[in-house]
């Protein structure tokens, strides 16, 4: 069992990176403008699970491997930043249709499969899994034993503090998407806003490289 201190020094750590709006945020933030709240909620799940994969993977030493090996860290960044940018053109192609999608309810189906894109986008982060393999095992306390479990303790932390921000932000801006509905040119706005902002990230994301 970890103890206290180490807890609450990481639950701080934790807080202070996560709440300073970041690329998960602005990709929540435009996919709940977009399609409404609960799109915008589902998008952080997906977006959470996806991230928490990872701390998994460096619980049990894949982490290392991708902070190690730039040719795994580079096919991980390029194959998020590619799905990123996707989104993105998608969003802009369709942006006329976001009249229609806030005149209906999303379907169960489309709340899922916001969620797997929000799931890709976290589990395609290369930025997060190399965060976690540094500042994780600095919390550890190796002589209790169990790291990894440990490590999943400190991951489920991180995720529940981001799922509770992220979901803020995402109700946020779903509820000043009403304002944005009384136009058209708005809701067109919004969508090649949103895209724009998704391939931004992606090619961010793409052409940031390691100290190494």
């Amino acid at each position: 069992m970890l103890p206290t201190a180490h807890l609450l020094a990481f639950t701080l750590t934790a807080f202070a990176l996560i709440v300073v709006p970041g690329p998960s945020v602005l990709f929540t933030v435009s996919r709940a403008l977009a399609l409404g709240r609960m799109a915008g909620v589902a998008t952080v799940a997906g977006n959470t699970v996806g991230v928490y994969v990872q701390v998994v993977a460096v619980a049990f030493g894949i982490g290392a491997l991708v902070e190690r090996s730039v040719m795994v860290f580079t096919i991980v960044k390029l194959g998020g930043a590619a799905y990123l940018i996707f989104l993105g053109v998608q969003a802009i192609r369709h942006r006329q249709k976001l009249a229609e999608m806030l005149g209906s309810r999303i379907e169960n189906k489309s709340v899922a499969r916001v969620m797997a894109d929000g799931f890709v986008v976290g589990i395609g982060n290369p930025k997060a899994i190399v965060f976690f393999a540094a500042v994780l095992p600095q919390f550890v306390d190796r002589p209790a034993g169990q790291v990894p479990q440990q490590m999943l303790l400190l991951g489920a932390i991180f995720a529940g503090i981001a799922l509770l921000s992220d979901s803020g932000w995402a109700l946020v801006a779903g509820s000043a998407r009403a304002w944005f509905g009384r136009s058209p040119r708005r809701l067109e706005l919004i969508g090649g806003t949103g895209g724009l902002v998704m391939i931004g990230i992606g090619a961010t994301l793409a052409v940031s490289g390691r100290k190494d």
